[in-house]
């Protein structure tokens, strides 16, 4: 990975976010993605604002976030005391919430804005890693609760003018998602786990597969072997199909920008 990120248009970034609080408290099983998580936000600079797709809010139909200063929520359970302490006090950006409100309807996508909802563990785990001062604008994007792939692809189409300002894009996700494989010693999934990493990062960065090509895989990731094993609910993975759409218009070509290890499984981050 090169120092600095030298193009035309924002970045647009398919990250994983770990295991809920589990990166921030020290979790020996993030400690690759932690390391990743801080060399990337230096290699991206300072954005003007930071817009987050994350896994973990899904609505009927594409909301924003609009509060001047959104709170936190804690959207998971059963950790010690400190992971429900913790705080990122970044504030919203209510002018460019409504300029992408603009854009969905624009194109023909209902949306809404949300100015009650805080931030979720999707954006607060890994920007608290990459921009621990909170100091940069976030709003967030929510997920379609039908998870049309194409629908989401479209989504991201939709708003892909946003690269043209200094706006980091970031899907929070991970691109394997099988629960039950974290927490278990007694289930290899390691050929399961391989074979879709691979398909992925042939489908997203083999700049021998066409844009049409290319679309058509994401959309019918099914296809992809193991995919119901890798995720058996698709929600973690579809923050990439956001990402693509947003990027696909201008460089459709993902960078690999990590291939480590999360909890003892392969996982991979995407930079367009």
């Amino acid at each position: 990975m090169t120092n600095q990120v030298s193009q035309a248009l924002s970045p647009v970034l398919y990250l994983p976010h770990g295991g809920g609080p589990l990166p921030i408290l020290g979790d020996k099983g993030h400690e690759e993605m932690v390391s990743f998580l801080k060399e990337i936000a230096t290699a991206l600079g300072e954005p003007s604002t930071i817009l987050v797709i994350s896994a973990h809010w899904e609505e009927e139909q594409a909301t924003i976030t609009s509060n001047s200063y959104p709170g936190i929520i804690y959207d998971y359970y059963g950790f010690s005391a400190e992971a429900y302490k913790i705080q990122y006090a970044a504030p919203g950006n209510p002018k460019l919430a409504n300029e992408i409100y603009a854009l969905l309807t624009a194109n023909g996508i209902q949306a809404r804005l949300d100015e009650q909802r805080g931030f979720d563990h999707g954006l607060f785990v890994p920007l608290k890693l990459m921009y621990p001062q909170a100091q940069i604008p976030c709003i967030q994007l929510s997920l379609l609760k039908n998870l049309n792939p194409r629908l989401h692809i479209a989504l991201g189409k939709a708003i892909a003018s946003l690269r043209e300002k200094n706006i980091l894009i970031i899907g929070s996700g991970m691109s394997f998602h099988n629960l039950k494989t974290f927490f278990s010693n007694d289930i290899d999934s390691s050929k399961e786990n391989d074979a879709f990493d691979e398909w992925l990062i042939e489908t997203c960065a083999n700049p021998a597969i066409s844009t049409e090509e290319r679309e058509k895989r994401l959309i019918e990731w099914e296809k992809a072997p193991f995919a119901r094993f890798c995720h058996p609910r698709e929600e973690h993975l579809l923050p990439l199909h956001v990402c693509y759409g947003i990027a696909c218009a201008g460089s459709p070509i993902a960078k690999t920008v990590f291939n480590g290890r999360i909890m003892g499984k392969k996982v991979t981050s995407f930079l367009w």
